[in-house]
């Protein structure tokens, strides 16, 4: 489909170079990280600034083109891919990059949509301050994708997410105004909270080009275990007790079944299986302190000690090094990669309040094992703040496509049926995108879902922002 005077406009707009038409220089952009999601655009389009994006989002309204803005394109719920109709556009944030400001003082740092987390991070570092932030995909994701799905990470239980370590926002609304609500501050009671209803709306409310977020003092020493136990139900106790006797300094507390690490090792020899025995649960936990690295061992290993003694832990490696902590790291990080190398999965991203956990492992897994039979489990995720990736792998013998064509829908049923009645969300860190819009609806209220839908026909009455995403049909 041709839109010639659009195009031409976006042209006189961003320059030749940045309208990008031929499918040699679009198809990175039209489909999702997962390759679940392939569609086609009318044309993708790079702005430079925020102006820029204002302009574009004017030139959309005059010509009823609908919008889908896109970070770094590695969201895992479709939610920043076009439709197959060739009518929508792509606008791409990633030349929005620069680190707008650092104010130490305020242990604030303002950046724009399109800058790399990995980036942030760095320039927070280079100010020897601390933006907590971190996720696996932090070298290519980009802030604004991570605002607009209220990313989580490994942090979450110490610092919170994206939404938390966000004080001020600029955005582009539906109209093509905008709005610079780049306030550092803690403290602003004067009126409606405008930040946190673009935060987490996956760009259907408007788009977002800059952040002022929070920054934290640099930890003098990070310290890092891994903890072999018998079940989930242990790992909550270890919960209990490392934040009875670590408090705030507990940062990371990662739960990997022993499938998970067994994985790893087969797909990545050189990650070998790392206790001598095996167990059914390992936790990863990082304690974060601000003293001594001679205070934060001394603390890590008497909450260790107390967990042998009380028949909650079974074995533990401590890191005695930046290389072997981040070992023990690498071995968490490199659960997805080992389940992408074995084939597709039916994945979930999920979360329950964390006293729910063991309940709900207990009364899902038996769940799926009726409905695909020597299906394998690999369930992992951030114990801490109850989110957990519950993955189902084909059983050895049976081809991965046609174990998800044959059991896709009826496992994810039973899957979001288990999540609701444990007083759970079916998304707990990517998002609802394509992926989980329609399902959503099956567990929210009709009060929730009008409220919603108000918002979204308030914000944006033509319907062209991000069109078919988070609100289902």
């Amino acid at each position: 489909m041709i839109n010639a005077p659009f195009l031409t406009a976006c042209r006189d707009l961003l320059g030749r170079d940045h309208v990008l038409l031929e499918s040699i220089d679009t198809d990175a952009y039209l489909v999702d990280q997962r390759k679940r999601y392939r569609g086609h655009a009318l044309a993708v389009l790079r702005p430079a600034n925020a102006a820029q994006v204002a302009a574009l989002v004017r030139l959309c309204v005059a010509h009823g083109v609908p919008m889908v803005p896109q970070g770094g394109n590695t969201g895992l719920a479709g939610g920043a891919t076009p439709d197959a109709s060739g009518r929508q556009v792509v606008i791409s944030l990633r030349r929005l990059d620069r680190i707008r400001q650092v104010d130490a003082n305020n242990m604030t740092l303002t950046a724009e949509a399109g800058c790399l987390l990995a980036n942030v991070q760095a320039a927070a570092a280079e100010a020897q301050r601390l933006f907590p932030l971190s996720l696996a995909a932090e070298g290519s994701c980009t802030i604004g994708g991570n605002l607009a799905t209220n990313a989580g990470g490994t942090a979450v239980l110490r610092y919170g997410n994206a939404r938390e370590l966000c004080l001020g926002l600029e955005v582009v609304t539906p109209q093509g105004e905008l709005w610079d609500g780049l306030r550092g501050l803690r403290k602003d009671n004067t009126g409606y909270d405008l930040r946190d209803l673009f935060i987490g709306a996956e760009g259907t409310l408007g788009l977002i080009t800059a952040a002022t977020l929070k920054l934290f003092a640099q930890p003098a020493a990070r310290m890092t275990a891994l903890a072999a136990l018998d079940s989930p139900a242990h790992a909550l106790a270890l919960l209990n007790l490392a934040q009875r006797m670590a408090g705030p300094l507990l940062t990371g507390f990662e739960l990997m079944s022993d499938f998970c690490l067994r994985l790893v090792a087969q797909v990545f020899p050189q990650q070998r299986y790392p206790f001598a025995h095996r167990y059914a649960q390992a936790v990863l936990l990082e304690l974060s302190d601000n003293e001594s690295e001679a205070h934060a061992r001394d603390l890590l290993e008497r909450l260790l000690s107390a967990a042998v003694d009380q028949s909650i832990v079974r074995d533990a490696i401590v890191a005695n090094s930046l290389a072997q902590s981040n070992a023990l790291w690498h071995l968490r990080e490199s659960i997805p990669l080992a389940q992408s190398a074995t084939g597709l999965n039916i994945k979930h991203d999920i979360a329950v309040p964390v006293s729910q956990v063991p309940a709900f492992l207990d009364a899902t897994d038996p769940l799926v094992q009726r409905i695909a039979p020597g299906a394998r489990m690999v369930t992992f995720g951030h114990l801490g703040d109850g989110n957990l990736h519950y993955n189902v792998m084909a059983p050895e013998d049976i081809d991965p496509d046609s174990f998800l064509g044959r059991y896709q829908s009826a496992v994810t049923a039973a899957v979001h049926d288990s999540v609701h009645a444990h007083h759970g969300s079916i998304s707990a860190e990517h998002g609802l995108g394509q992926l989980k819009r329609n399902a959503s609806a099956k567990y929210k209220s009709p009060v929730e879902l009008a409220l919603m839908r108000t918002l979204k026909t308030a914000f944006d009455p033509l319907g062209l922002m991000n069109p078919d995403k988070v609100l289902p049909d």
